[in-house]
């Protein structure tokens, strides 16, 4: 169902689907662990065709991704092309992207359905880089772009026939995405861009095709002086300086590279020139939501593995979840994930109905990101010992879960987007 090209194509398919079993539903307690079950569809703004498209990405994740995660954490990188391609062909790239250029075109609401689904793969790197292609380097292209540049670059991406990669994080410029340095000038012709400089951080960069490059194409004001790019990645003149090793998500190869002369047409500029800034923060937007809505089932599956773990573990006469302290911190952090989980629907609702959600979105992230740190720390003191090896999830989701923190914008960032909205911030009073 999910290869249909058209809305009408996919609500006739999931017409004649089958009633979704208990067992592939997103929120019933898969092992058994809490008696009560919700269903996707009391949700309010989930529909049964939400939760046919989430159980048929669960099939495809249990087939092809979950049975070769370890071996990918292991080797610190999967491939990217095969895993691409599988997701491609079932429609999961292009889920908000129009159907000519291979898109399903439906809402938002079905793009952060997938998201969510996706944190049913047992590490974090993997949904990253997913994102990366669907939520972070497309966007701007599907909406701004000429004709020519989506069937170059964006039909391919939701093809999964390319991989996509994004650059704007520098060495010098995190979080402050005005401050970056890299340039790409006109040439002496006026037909091609020169561009100049580098960029850290890029995850798939090892392995991408192509990158959606934020770059300066001119002097003047930090935020209207920035252009989107579509870059080939086979270009004279990019490096890949070198492979990051990072804490967590090792799945996901992470690059830095520099940019010597690499020349592109002018044509490959998304959108209007100058208005770079303005897509990308639209982008993050989308970016945030999806990263919420990934942190969801890790955090839920971290305190499901807890509870069977500590029952059935014992210490001192009686099981360690016995223990008060264990079961009220157990109920104590599903209480917090539900609120979080509440918040990331409102605003997706809201979105979806053509509401600013700004606000939202930074405190849902804010909230994941903590709620991460935390839930993640305290769940993993009662593994005792295992908790400290490579052979549970909790500790791979201890390191993961760590980056939601930083990446995509840093907590004080968050914070500093709400401070502005309720007139809090030096300066936007």
């Amino acid at each position: 169902c999910t290869a249909c090209l058209s809305r009408s194509m996919m609500l006739r398919c999931f017409s004649r689907s089958l009633v979704i079993p208990k067992e592939l539903c997103f929120r019933v307690r898969r092992i058994g662990v809490l008696s009560t079950s919700f269903e996707l569809t009391d949700e309010a703004i989930f529909t049964d065709e939400h939760q046919t498209l989430r159980s048929s990405l669960r099939k495809l994740i249990d087939q092809h991704i979950n049975p070769y995660v370890d071996e990918w954490e292991e080797a610190k990188s999967f491939p990217a092309h095969r895993v691409f391609k599988k997701l491609g062909e079932a429609g999961f790239l292009g889920v908000t992207k129009p159907p000519e250029y291979g898109g399903l075109g439906l809402d938002f609401s079905f793009s952060a359905a997938v998201a969510e689904e996706l944190g049913h793969v047992r590490c974090g790197a993997i949904p990253m880089a997913v994102g990366v292609q669907a939520d972070m380097a497309t966007p701007a292209l599907a909406r701004f772009g000429s004709d020519e540049l989506k069937r170059q670059f964006l039909a391919p991406s939701i093809a999964g026939d390319a991989v996509a990669c994004v650059g704007v994080s520098e060495a010098g410029a995190g979080s402050d995405v005005a401050s970056i340095k890299t340039t790409a000038r006109p040439s002496s012709t006026g037909d091609d861009l020169i561009i100049n400089g580098g960029k850290m951080w890029t995850t798939s960069g090892a392995q991408a095709d192509w990158m959606c490059l934020l770059a300066n194409t001119r002097e003047g004001d930090p935020h209207r002086n920035k252009s989107l790019i579509c870059l080939p990645m086979d270009s004279k003149g990019i490096t890949i300086s070198r492979k990051i090793d990072k804490l967590g998500m090792h799945a996901s190869d992470t690059v830095e590279m520099a940019f010597e002369d690499v020349r592109v047409p002018k044509t490959h500029i998304i959108g209007e020139e100058g208005k770079g800034f303005q897509y990308q923060m639209m982008q993050f937007q989308e970016e945030r939501m999806c990263g919420t809505a990934m942190s969801l089932q890790p955090l839920q599956r971290m305190i499901e593995q807890t509870i069977e773990y500590t029952r059935n573990r014992k210490a001192f006469g009686q099981s360690i979840l016995d223990n008060q302290v264990v079961h009220f911190k157990l109920a104590e952090m599903q209480t917090e994930l539900e609120a979080l989980r509440s918040l990331h629907y409102r605003c997706i609702g809201m979105y979806v109905n053509g509401k600013d959600v700004t606000p939202l979105a930074s405190m849902a992230k804010l909230k994941a990101g903590r709620l991460g740190r935390v839930l993640a720390d305290a769940l993993l003191q009662y593994w005792g010992g295992m908790g400290y090896t490579s052979e549970v999830e909790v500790s791979r989701q201890f390191r993961d879960q760590r980056l939601l923190s930083i990446a995509g914008g840093a907590d004080e960032v968050m914070l500093s987007i709400i401070c502005k909205w309720m007139g809090t911030l030096p300066g936007h009073r």
